[in-house]
């Protein structure tokens, strides 16, 4: 026999498989396999989600369409009574019209106006959570997880949406508030002045009374801080013309007496006197400054009244200033940006965040802007009073000069002047006052309702045919991510198109599993009867495999392991010898698991004597070897389980065994103990042409069966290629029908016959 030399497995020298390129039906074929577990899973969330969908109380929706137009307060002069707004409208005035719409003491009117605060519910309809069993409030969780459909109504606030109670609400007045605040949306209509108020209940007729009740009470509510700064301005004149009516009788009464204690001194006889045309100079001065005062004074009580109202920015100087104008351009421009890019970006993208710094700078500088003009209408009349204060001061100097000179015509001018003085005072304040009084009166308002809610025929929710559908996609979703799961946790080799890509050697075929029935042999073997005919032809692919991949002449020793035991290397090891037997070789089934032997029990002959006799020297080749049914095929069984079972396979005597059988045998086919299990695979492999690794499919762990080939060839052995066994076609032929189907056995049949 010639010397056996080691060749190392070509595995080292050949590039590692290229990805494997997955086809609509590979993911088919998973979904079959665990349709046990996805169907159960999207019946289960389907039908919870209908339930769900269905048992759901109907919500109306009352809308309420409301106009808001911008307006001004005017409260200044009666030129500016009838001078409506002038176009200007921005973004400003209706966003703060909204939070209006939503705030908390507007819905606190509004209960008032309905009387809601002792009702033991807001609407008449049933509880809609008395409705949402157990598995509907776990479908809601799913349906708020993955943000498809809106969470079932309820009067309850949404968490962000819940302000703090006010100081003067009590727990009950609180939560009464919030329960109404839950069922209210605020909607403006895209590119129009437009508001429309929508609430949402289980009743119907409560929906439309509480969206109408709303949009009311906004109204009067509206009217009161379109005239509060009107009202305070009246106030205000009222309290200075009675100031100014006494002073002016008071003038009028000196003057009086005057005349009668001196005779009527007139002033005009004295008109070429210098001190006395002072007087007069400085009393007329005087008399415009104090007039100038008072306006500017209740100018400036004017824009602090409608700074406290919110209505500066309609103010006419306000209007009036350009520089502020164009802030608000600005302003307007860059909300306007901001809604564009809301609706390409999400709010934290980069452009969304510097619009929103732009618009923050942009409101700080026209908040200053507006100060400033308060300011500096303060200033003009700090310094009116100022100059007022100082032409008082300089009149009472020059009255004294004058009475030092002539002080009966002085005293006479002074106390007429002073009538004069009070009457034109009091003139300009009655003319403020009944203009005042004139814009008070005018009761028109920016504030109308376009469309009443009416009582809604049909609920906004729960829209059966939409949930029913999302039910079905999520439950189809989750139920296909649940297959796909289970299916990578699963690293058992199956396929060879897995051993293949997992292993990176030839593949030599694939043996199907048999012995379904209680009838079938344990040990299935071609030459018994009956066995399938693609058992037969497995096996005769797997030595035809076999044959092609050795070209060596003299006796070839071929090894057939496996990652670990009940992978049906002993059935393949039978097989393959008597598929060999069988195509004219003479061949020897050597069993070399001296552990757990299983070739003598296969083919139903004694263990002993055997290998483990024969390497020990208690028998002699004659006795261990015997001849099979098979033709061609003899039988060496592993003997008497000795306790040192890879020594002796890794003996001298053991070499020497093989080299002697070069000349009685063309093949020599060696069952060995499992690769990880001991050692004696790896030793044996070492020491033979080759070696045939046998994969049990949809058992053997990739892992495991890596770590085995490693393994190998570590011990230097040649690994010809694998196998896959046990493959069972009639449980999985969706993993192997690109290799086998139904209609090949019948192939077999009428070829055998």
């Amino acid at each position: 026999m010639k010397s056996l030399t080691p060749v190392r497995s070509p595995r080292a020298n050949v590039n590692p498989p290229a990805r494997e390129q997955h086809h609509l039906m590979d993911y088919a074929r998973i979904l079959y396999k665990r349709r046990w577990i996805a169907l159960p899973v999207f019946l289960i969330f389907f039908v919870v989600g209908a339930v769900n969908a269905l048992r759901q109380v109907p919500v109306y929706q009352g809308r309420t369409q409301v106009l808001i137009e911008s307006d001004q307060p005017k409260v200044a002069r009666l030129d500016q009574v009838f001078q409506s707004g002038n176009g200007f409208f921005d973004d400003d005035f209706l966003q703060t019209q909204f939070r209006i719409l939503q705030s908390r003491s507007l819905a606190k009117k509004t209960i008032d106006a309905m009387k809601l605060w002792d009702v033991p519910k807001l609407g008449k309809g049933p509880d809609p959570k008395a409705s949402i069993s157990f598995t509907g409030l776990a479908w809601s969780a799913v349906r708020g997880t993955i943000g498809l459909v809106k969470a079932p109504f309820s009067h309850e606030p949404a968490p962000e949406a819940v302000v703090e109670k006010a100081d003067n609400e009590t727990a009950k007045q609180s939560a009464r508030i919030d329960e109404f605040l839950g069922g209210l949306t605020i909607l403006p209509v895209r590119n129009s002045r437009l508001v429309e108020v929508r609430y949402a209940s289980t009743d119907p007729i409560f929906a439309a009374t509480a969206a109408n009740a709303l949009a009311k009470a906004y109204i009067e509510q509206n009217m009161e801080f379109k005239f509060s700064a009107s009202k305070d301005a009246v106030d205000w004149l009222d309290q200075r013309l009675t100031e100014q009516k006494h002073a002016l009788e008071v003038s009028e009464a000196a003057l009086q007496a005057y005349k009668e204690k001196n005779g009527a001194v007139s002033v005009a006889d004295n008109a070429s006197n210098i001190v006395v045309q002072r007087l007069s100079d400085l009393n007329t001065a005087l008399t415009k400054a104090k007039t100038e005062r008072i306006n500017k004074e209740a100018f400036y009580n004017q824009l602090k009244a409608a700074q406290t109202s919110g209505g500066l920015d309609a103010f006419p100087t306000v209007l009036a200033n350009d520089y502020v104008q164009k802030l608000r351009t600005d302003l307007a421009d860059l909300q306007r940006q901001e809604a564009q890019l809301g609706e390409r970006y999400g709010p934290r993208a980069e452009q969304m965040i510097k619009v929103r710094s732009a618009i923050e700078s942009a409101n700080a500088k026209l908040q200053v802007e507006q100060s400033k003009i308060v300011e500096s209408v303060k200033n003009e009349y700090l310094a009116a009073r100022a100059e007022e204060s100082s032409l008082q001061s300089a009149l009472e100097t020059q009255k004294s000069e004058a009475l030092s000179q002539n002080r009966k015509g002085i005293e006479y001018g002074v106390l007429q002047r002073e009538v004069e003085s009070n009457r034109q005072i009091y003139d300009s304040l009655m003319q403020r006052t009944k203009e005042t009084g004139i814009t008070s009166e005018n009761r028109a308002s920016n504030v109308r309702v376009v469309d009443t809610a009416e009582v809604p025929r049909t609920p906004i929710s729960p829209n059966v045919q939409r949930d029913v559908t999302v039910s079905f996609g999520v439950s189809l979703i989750f139920a296909l991510g649940i297959a796909f799961f289970f299916e990578q946790l699963d690293n058992r080799i199956r396929t060879p198109q897995e051993l293949k890509a997992q292993l990176a050697l030839p593949f030599l075929g694939m043996v199907p599993a048999v012995g379904r029935n209680k009838d079938a042999s344990p040990n299935p073997l071609m030459s018994s009867t009956p066995i399938p005919a693609n058992f037969s032809e497995a096996f005769k692919t797997i030595r035809t495999n076999v044959l092609f991949s050795s070209a060596e002449e003299g006796l070839r020793s071929i090894v057939v392991t496996s990652a670990g035991p009940g992978e049906g290397k002993s059935i393949v090891a039978a097989n393959l010898a008597i598929a060999l037997a069988q195509a004219g070789q003479r061949v020897l089934l050597v069993d070399a698991d001296m552990r757990r032997p299983r070739v003598h029990e296969i083919f139903g002959n004694n263990q002993e004597p055997g290998l483990s006799n024969l390497l020990t020297g208690n028998a002699k080749s004659g006795e261990t070897i015997r001849k099979s049914i098979v033709p061609g095929l003899w039988l060496m069984a592993s003997g008497h389980i000795p306790p040192n079972p890879a020594e002796l396979l890794g003996s001298r005597r053991y070499l020497d065994l093989m080299s002697s059988l070069d000349a009685h045998f063309d093949w020599v086919v060696l069952d060995t103990p499992p690769v990880l299990v001991v050692a004696d695979s790896s030793i044996v492999a070492n020491n033979s042409s080759g070696v045939v690794f046998v994969v049990a499919s949809d058992k053997t762990n990739r892992h495991a069966a890596r770590e085995a080939v490693e393994q190998l060839e570590g011990s230097n052995a040649h690994i010809v290629g694998t196998i896959l066994n046990r493959v069972d076609l009639v449980k999985h032929p969706y993993y192997y029908s690109a290799y086998y189907r139904k209609e090949y056995s019948k192939y077999y049949v009428s070829n055998a016959s």
